[in-house]
């Protein structure tokens, strides 16, 4: 097994905010104090060499874009990308080049590295060699990262030839000897295949086989979430305690108002989700990507007098309901 080296910012802290956003991330306005960690968890691009319409129907390639641009909208510097596989949707040299070519200008705007997760439509050789600069081997495509304390792990669910999930003994193995020593802020893991059910029956066809395996390697460690993708759609749950979270494709999503037997693709409700790390929880929060009017309250001004106020002004000034 072959583990992708680690990645971090050099001084192994969490860069800094731009503008109006750093100050409202530094003011504790309410009883939690800002996140330790943040990051980028986006899913499914499925890229076809020459930008092919997936499918005949969707435009893979704008789908990223947008979603990328809204990423680096929202003024947030995470402290990594983490993108949970099916990356490319034929595993195409071309298609592998062409998503570092979208990603890594963002990428090195924002000062953050770029994690990259195996899905079952990659092919694990073209990935390590176009993607990671790695000898390409159907060897499984893991790694470590020191994000200034938070560890993430990422794992290869992937079995080649086939869609369906699967961790090996080996993997497994090497997974509980990195768990046993425990990292600061805990860890994070990363996969493809969620381990959770999905109400669409024909997912659980594809689903993680053998969860029983993965519950024994992590049980009792210090893993705090596991990051996926796979389902098209986004969804969370726990699995043997730890939360679930699967981040919805950035390429199409699952059409979840049709009854679970019809559900199919549509090229709408593209989202990514902001990972915040705490020291006491994690939160996941689903960005739509759309383009749509949104009002301007929350002004630079606004947020700056707000940080200048006590609590109790704060609480006064925006708490209170006006008389009637």
């Amino acid at each position: 097994m072959v583990a992708t080296p680690p990645s971090s910012a050099a001084d192994g802290a969490s860069p800094g905010l731009p503008g109006h956003a750093e100050a409202a991330a530094s003011v504790r306005f309410g009883q939690y104090a800002p996140a330790r960690r943040t990051l980028l968890h986006l899913s499914d691009t499925h890229l076809l060499a020459g930008n092919r319409a997936l499918a005949g129907r969707f435009d893979t390639a704008a789908n990223l874009t947008l979603t990328l641009e809204a990423a680096e909208r929202t003024g947030i510097r995470p402290d990594a990308i983490v993108f949970t596989g099916d990356l490319t949707d034929l595993g195409e040299p071309e298609a592998y080049l062409a998503l570092r070519e979208a990603v890594e200008p963002i990428a090195a705007r924002l000062g953050a590295p770029v994690i990259w997760v195996a899905g079952n439509h990659d092919e694990r050789p073209a990935l390590r060699r176009d993607l990671l600069g790695l000898e390409p081997s159907e060897q499984p495509v893991t790694g470590v990262w020191d994000l200034g304390g938070l560890r993430l792990v990422v794992l290869d669910s992937t079995v080649p030839g086939w869609h369906h999930g699967d961790l090996d003994a080996a993997q497994l193995e090497w997974l509980a000897d990195v768990l046993a020593t425990p990292a600061p802020l805990g860890t994070v893991l990363a996969m493809h295949h969620p381990p959770l059910p999905s109400h669409v029956p024909l997912f659980d066809i594809l689903e993680l086989r053998d969860q029983g395996r993965l519950a024994e390697a992590i049980a009792g460690s210090d893993v705090r979430a596991i990051l996926a993708g796979h389902l098209h759609y986004s969804t969370n749950g726990t699995f043997v305690g730890v939360p679930v979270s699967v981040a919805a494709a950035t390429c199409y999503t699952m059409n979840l108002a049709r009854p679970a037997s019809e559900v199919n693709g549509m090229d709408a409700g593209q989202s990514f989700h902001l990972v915040h790390v705490y020291d006491d929880t994690i939160t996941h929060a689903v960005v739509p990507v759309v383009d749509a009017p949104t009002g301007d309250f929350f002004s630079a001004e606004w947020v700056e007098r707000m940080s200048r106020l006590t609590p109790e002004e704060r609480l006064e000034v925006f708490s209170r309901k006006p008389a009637r």
